[in-house]
């Protein structure tokens, strides 16, 4: 795990103990970016190129470096501007020097404007720090006070570390219940004491004291356009963030050679559509033998090998006055790109013909990458991630797959979130009176409901059904809602995730939806969230439409889910990629009208087009519209290997200890699901893995040593979990 981590300091707490004083307590292994009353250290496997520093002084121009390099020997001012960037970011030294001038004023939307994905931390002068976090929530900041001040890192686990945070059972019961819902989550964390800064937010810290801002418009009606402007601006953006990652990959093992690239197939259009931009991307040839020797030399100071004067490195002929040229040119062919599917045979029908520099790699189906296979071993051994979440119990399969990619792995995660239409926004058509455009997706809905529940359900009772939904969310208020949502949730009467296509729509379109491992809590803890909606209800209602909300917030879910996934899967060295979560493409996605999302088949039909404006022309008639693989079978599959390990996992589960749970309902879930001829409706496996996932999380805390992030900190044991409360 990477992060970032300081502290700003206020008013020392009288009688703080020596343990809460900055001066005592530093994070374990950690690279010293800046000190002073507000320091800044990045902990864990950074690469040299994903930490960039930028410092301004009065008179002087800014100063940019690249990789860890020692603490500035000189003494800050009140007028010093100093700029962190950490992570995969493709702005040019130039770009940060002028970002950080401009910075100087207070506007810090422009530093989130760059390719790729990373943290950025502004301090001004000594007192003053301000975090940036990303649209989507991949790379979140957590802050909580200590020491007179205020601690802040892009984990929260060290944070509950260095505070001594206990668990915290009612936003565990509010994460199982309403995953989705920012009324019962707010902005709390599994730790009690620790919250998070929410996407597209500033924390600035000013004599150690935190302050929140939006820092990005949400989605403005104002600001959408067109299609073919926002599938322009959706091509650029999308190439850019790609091209930054592939252009320039970190170093190989081996001196001077280039890190192995990948892209992950998952059948789908995403992957694929990042996989043909990936290998149209030109790439300089790989630097040869000699030309790495006379690198290092060079790198190192010695003299380097071939004609020339001793000290001097051999010239090339390239340049006016040149003398010399080298012994025989670097020559190296088109570097090939792994692309990895697992369990199958074929290459996938979303991927064009005749693409050399694409390489399919099939992985063959294999008993220790499935679900749940991790618990076929000890329980304990496995990763331990920063928060629960359903990627924990799937995380060896994730393992292989993204191992047989590359040092650098491209994904597609994140498209059908950023792009796609969520039923919700069909209620934003009926606000803003233009109900005429619920028609072609509420026709779609219906064909399919003809094709599989009959000519009764596809042509009368899904259009009314939906359109009826829609209505109703257009016109409700948002306390009655919440309410609503409330009583629902008490009483069990939440969506299961069956039923046709048309009925899991009209589920979607309601403020707050209960998500697939809410019927297996516990009374009292749905009483609990119930509690916390009702609260919520009581505050003034968003401006954003319920739509719109709606789904962004399921896209801080799946971004969540994918930073756990990184956690649980990304090997020392590696780095996974999801370009479809970059500010840049997030903030593109945003300028589609509503009614092109809602178009059936609206992704595949803007991806299409981003390939078609990047020059990928050839792509077969039907791309997009193959059959997708059963998602259900290797999850089922892993219940039954693994039934051993689950009956012991929930024998005496800390879920039960804390209340949140019904286990004798968990396990009649567990034996159902494990057995290949009961029928299960579509959320049972999603559920069953949110709390097989949260058990697993819990256990792997409960052991963890205290004050494994920090040096300084008194040897204490504390509780996994906090003692029954959910208030």
């Amino acid at each position: 795990m990477r992060w970032l981590t300081g502290w700003s300091t206020g008013a020392p707490r009288a009688g703080a103990p020596a343990q809460e004083t900055p001066g005592a307590v530093a994070p374990i292994a950690a690279r010293a970016l800046w000190t002073g009353p507000n320091p800044l250290w990045a902990v864990g496997d950074w690469r040299p190129e994903e930490i960039r520093l930028a410092t301004l002084r009065p008179g002087a121009p800014a100063a940019v470096t690249t990789g860890p390099a020692a603490p500035d020997p000189v003494e800050d001012t009140p007028a010093t501007v100093r700029l962190a960037v950490l992570g995969h970011c493709g702005a040019s030294d130039a770009e940060l020097a002028a970002g950080l001038a401009a910075a100087r004023g207070g506007a810090v939307r422009h530093l989130t404007a760059w390719p790729g994905s990373y943290t950025v931390v502004l301090r001004t002068g000594t007192r003053s720090t301000v975090l940036l976090t990303d649209l989507a929530g991949a790379r979140p900041v957590f802050h909580t006070p200590w020491a007179g001040g205020t601690a802040y890192a892009t984990a929260a686990l060290p944070l509950a570390d260095l505070i001594g945070a206990p668990i915290d059972t009612g936003h565990l019961a509010a994460r199982l219940a309403c995953p989705e819902s920012p009324e019962a989550l707010g902005t709390g964390t599994p730790y009690l004491g620790v919250q998070q800064v929410p996407p597209g937010h500033a924390l600035a810290i000013r004599g150690g004291r935190p302050y929140l801002a939006a820092y990005d418009d949400t989605g403005d009606a104002r600001q959408r356009r067109g299609e073919a402007p926002a599938v322009r601006e959706l091509t650029r953006a999308l190439l850019e963030s790609v091209r930054s990652r592939v252009r320039t990959p970190a170093p190989g093992p081996a001196g001077g050679e280039r890190a192995r690239l990948g892209v992950d197939l998952s059948y789908g259009t995403a992957s694929a559509t990042v996989a043909l931009l990936a290998a149209a991307v030109p790439l300089a040839p790989a630097p040869g033998p000699a030309r790495a020797v006379r690198d290092r030399a060079a790198a190192d100071g010695d003299a380097a090998p071939g004609p020339g004067p001793a000290g001097t490195a051999a010239r090339s002929g390239a340049v006016k006055g040149s003398w010399a040229r080298a012994a025989a040119p670097d020559r190296a062919g088109p570097e090939q790109l792994a692309a990895v599917t697992l369990g199958e045979t074929e290459a996938p029908a979303t991927l064009a013909p005749d693409i050399p520099r694409l390489r399919h790699t099939v992985l063959a189906p294999d008993p220790a990458t499935l679900p749940y296979a991790d618990l076929r071993a000890d329980p304990q051994d496995g990763p331990l991630t920063d928060e629960p979440g359903p990627e924990l119990v799937a995380a060896a399969r994730a393992e292989a797959r993204f191992g047989a990619g590359g040092t650098d792995h491209l994904t597609g995660y994140g498209a059908r979130q950023v792009l796609d239409g969520h039923p919700a926004r069909l209620a934003d058509l009926v606000r803003a009176g233009r109900p005429r455009e619920l028609l072609p997706p509420v026709a779609a809905l219906a064909g399919a409901d003809r094709a599989t529940a009959g000519v009764l359900a596809g042509a009368l009772r899904t259009p009314l059904t939906v359109v009826r939904a829609a209505h109703r969310l257009s016109r409700i208020r948002y306390a009655d809602a919440l309410d609503d949502a409330a009583v629902r949730l008490t009483l069990r009467h939440g969506p299961d995730g069956g039923g046709t296509a048309g009925a899991r729509s009209a589920d979607d379109l309601a403020w707050c939806v209960p998500g697939p491992a809410a019927r297996w809590l516990s009374d009292e803890a749905l009483s609990a969230v119930a509690l916390r909606l009702r609260l919520a209800a009581r505050e003034p209602a968003p401006v954003e439409p319920p739509g719109a909300r709606r789904a962004r917030y399921a896209l801080y879910r799946h971004a969540r889910g994918f930073r756990t996934l990184v956690h649980a899967a990304e090997q020392p060295g590696q780095r996974l990629h999801a370009p479809f979560l970059d500010n840049q493409v997030v903030r593109a996605a945003r300028l589609f009208p509503d009614d092109v999302r809602l178009q059936p088949g609206a992704r595949h039909a803007l991806l299409r087009a981003v390939l078609t404006g990047a020059g990928r022309t050839d792509l077969p008639p039907d791309w997009g519209r193959g059959p997708r693989p059963d998602r259900t079978a290797p999850a089922r599959a892993g219940l039954r290997l693994a039934a051993d390990g689950l009956a012991e996992l929930f024998d005496a589960p800390l879920l039960a200890e804390a209340g949140l749970i019904d286990l004798p309902a968990v396990r009649a879930g567990l034996a159902r699901s494990a057995d290949p001829g009961a029928p299960l409706p579509p959320g049972t496996l999603a559920g069953l893995a949110e709390l097989a996932a949260t058990e697993l999380w819990l256990r792997r805390v409960r052991a963890r040593r205290h004050g494994a992030c920090w040096t300084g900190l008194p040897p204490a044991h504390r509780p996994a979990l906090a003692p029954a409360r959910f208030a």
